[in-house]
């Protein structure tokens, strides 16, 4: 895991303020961070997909028997997993409309009795992944059929309370990753004012929600 968590650095997957963004981000949870995930970038890397895939699917095995790769950036993750591994992948789409028309919630096939294991790149505060599971279980009422999802899948875990949020719907988070322990694998790779500042962020993040 070392390895990878310097390669997702070092090829700008994992951004900080101190290299990439003086102003730090605004994530779609509401908060603010000293640090973003850009995995969404992960395409560009088949060897790190191809890794990343390998390893997630290791930590899956025996958990369920078909994939639910999140729009978007959990789809292409979803799919190396798939190939990895042989599971069948279904995956949600966006929406944009509550017309639905002829289009599915989600796209694949779908049996009664599926366990899914839905799979995204990264948790922060877990609302996306109710709502695509959701999403999945709307889908498989309108197929008359009925299916579970009771773990998520993610390449790195921020450590946000994604894990604890998981818990209470009862369903269990897996991650290869958890930022805790990245950026201390981090620590040599890094300036020392970038690794102090969002070690500290991560311990007490209410003390940065207005900036540095």
């Amino acid at each position: 895991m070392n390895e990878l968590v310097k390669e997702l650095y070092r090829k700008r997957l994992i951004k900080t303020w101190y290299r990439d963004n003086k102003k730090g981000w605004k994530l779609v949870s509401g908060i603010w961070s000293p640090f973003y995930i850009q995995l969404r970038n992960l395409p560009s890397y088949p060897a790190l997909m191809k890794k990343i895939g390998s390893m997630l699917s290791e930590k899956i095995s025996n958990k369920g028997n078909k994939l639910l790769g999140i729009a978007m950036a959990g789809i292409p993750i979803a799919t190396a997993i798939s190939l990895s591994s042989n599971i069948p992948m279904c995956y949600t789409r966006k929406i944009v409309s509550k017309e639905y028309g002829e289009h599915s919630l989600v796209e694949g096939e779908m049996e009664d009795g599926d366990r899914f294991i839905a799979v995204d790149d990264i948790v922060t505060k877990f609302d996306s992944k109710l709502k695509a599971i959701n999403q999945l279980y709307e889908e498989a009422k309108r197929r008359k059929i009925k299916v579970e999802c009771n773990y998520v899948a993610v390449v790195i875990d921020r450590e946000q309370g994604g894990e604890e949020i998981a818990r209470k719907h009862g369903i269990k988070l897996i991650s290869i990753i958890k930022f805790k322990e990245a950026i201390e694998i981090l620590k040599e790779e890094m300036n020392d004012m970038e690794y102090e500042i969002i070690k500290d962020y991560l311990n007490n993040p209410e003390k940065y929600q207005h900036g540095l």
